[in-house]
Order: C-alpha cells, then sequence, then structure tokens
C-alpha cells in the first residue's frame, strides 16, 4: 500500500477510504476512537518521528490527513530519539492559529518525502455540488445573508479563528471558535431566521481541514433553529449527501451549495 490516512473523529476518515484506489494504512491518534474504521498503527505528537518513518519503511508515499484532531499538548516525558529533533518545529505549530499549526504538518510531511494529498483529491465527490439539496429553496434574504457571511469569514482569515458563523436579516451572530461548529449552534439562542454558513478562509491551503458538513450539521441546525445551512460549491465537504438532503426535507431546511459567488 502506498496511501495512509492520517485519521481523526467523525465519517470522513471512512468514506475517504472507501473512495481509496486501494487498501490504505489507516493511522490513528492514540486516545481517538474511529468511527467505521480499525487503525493499523497507532501514533501520539511524541512519536511522529517514529510514524514517519515507519510509513517510508512500509513504503508509503503518499498521506492523507481526515478527520477531526484536536490541538495536542506536548509531554517531553514521552518524546522518543526519532522526534526529538522535530521538537522546535512542534513548539511553533502550538504556537500558531489553527491553520498555521496545519500549514507547518504538512511541511513536516512533505520535506520527509510524502505527497500530501487532501481528502477531496482521494475522494472528489465528497466536494460540495452546485445547487439545492432537497426541496427547500433560498430567497432573496437568505442569498444576501450568505453573502454577508462568506465576506465575514473572508474578513475574519487573519484571525484564523473559524469556517463558520451564523448570519441572520444582514448581521452576523456569532462565529466558530476552536470549539467547532456544533458548540457554535449549541451556544446559539435568540437568533431568528438565520443560516449556518461554511466556507474556507482567505488562502486557505486544500490539502487539510477543508470546512465539513454532514448530516449531524443539519440536525444541529434544525435544533439551534436556523432556516438552513448554506455552504460554497467547491470548497467545502459534504458527508453522505442522500441522507443531508432528507434530514434538509424532514426539518424543512434550506441546504444550498452556492456557485458563482
Amino acid at each position: 500500500m502506498t496511501l495512509a490516512i492520517i485519521a481523526g473523529r467523525g465519517d470522513l476518515p471512512a468514506l475517504v477510504a472507501a473512495a481509496a484506489d486501494e487498501v490504505p494504512l489507516i493511522c490513528g491518534y492514540e486516545g481517538i476512537v474511529l468511527s467505521g474504521l480499525e487503525a493499523d498503527l497507532k501514533f501520539r505528537l511524541e512519536t511522529l518521528g517514529t510514524l514517519l518513518l515507519d510509513l517510508g519503511t512500509r513504503g508509503v508515499t503518499q498521506v492523507c490527513f481526515a478527520g477531526g484532531l484536536d490541538r495536542p499538548a506536548l509531554d517531553p516525558s514521552k518524546l522518543d530519539a526519532e522526534t526529538l529533533p522535530l521538537v522546535p518545529m512542534f513548539m511553533q505549530a502550538l504556537q500558531e492559529g489553527d491553520d498555521g499549526a496545519l500549514r507547518v504538518v504538512v511541511d513536516l510531511f512533505e520535506k520527509t518525502g510524502f505527497t500530501v494529498l487532501g481528502a477531496h483529491d482521494v475522494a472528489p465527490q465528497l466536494l460540495a455540488k452546485g445547487g439545492v439539496y432537497g426541496a427547500e429553496w433560498p430567497d432573496a434574504q437568505m442569498r444576501k445573508d450568505a453573502q454577508v457571511a462568506a465576506t465575514h469569514i473572508l474578513e475574519m482569515s487573519a484571525e484564523d479563528k473559524g469556517q463558520a458563523c451564523i448570519v441572520a436579516q444582514g448581521k452576523v451572530k456569532a462565529m466558530e471558535d476552536v470549539r467547532g461548529t456544533d458548540a457554535m449552534l449549541v451556544d446559539l439562542s435568540g437568533v431568528v431566521d438565520g443560516i449556518l454558513f461554511k466556507g474556507p478562509k482567505e488562502n486557505q491551503t486544500r490539502k487539510v481541514d477543508l470546512p465539513t458538513v454532514g448530516p449531524g450539521t443539519l440536525e444541529s441546525a434544525h435544533r439551534a433553529g436556523l432556516r438552513g445551512v448554506v455552504v460554497d460549491a467547491g470548497d467545502v465537504l459534504v458527508l453522505n449527501p442522500e441522507k443531508c438532503a432528507a434530514l434538509a426535507d424532514e426539518h424543512k431546511l434550506v441546504f444550498w451549495a452556492r456557485t458563482g459567488e
């Protein structure tokens, strides 16, 4: 096998693995329970150097990061000999914002000789296709709110806060932070006729951490009392799109992938 998936939480790793041309090697971060997959290898930040060597020994040439990972803390007592030289790079990454940290990790794998693939490179069918999923269509206000949201995400890119926000009647009501989209929706209150928007930050690497929505996103948006979920076509991953469309219909939500904006 030449492809390794660095797997995190959620359904994305299993969907990417199923779409691969060959059976991939699954690398799971210690302490994370994988969904629909078994890890062939376990690792942690303090043993990443050993993982890189192991992947090379096994003939792996391509690596794909898929699924959620919390930013780890570095425990010096657990460092192995192969990882010790990487500590300065780790310290730089841990001081960066989310996107900056991901760029450091991607750079480390590429400098070691691996080709880093985005989840959409392995499973292009997961990219949001332009149009409406389901029966409900966006009205003029929702289209305006989506543009406000997209502009806000781009304007906040330098602060590296998140890839999602809530907009209602032309005003930004909430912005995703390091806790993620679900936490933002749980905290939401008093928003009428709002939408959840997800899209990439400006100059965001597409190799890791593209915005993702799935059935759970639709359920959370419904519980939060929102009117719809809007994403940018071609820049957001949609997990289980048929189920997402069915949930949008069940809850009378708009699920729309914008094009041309």
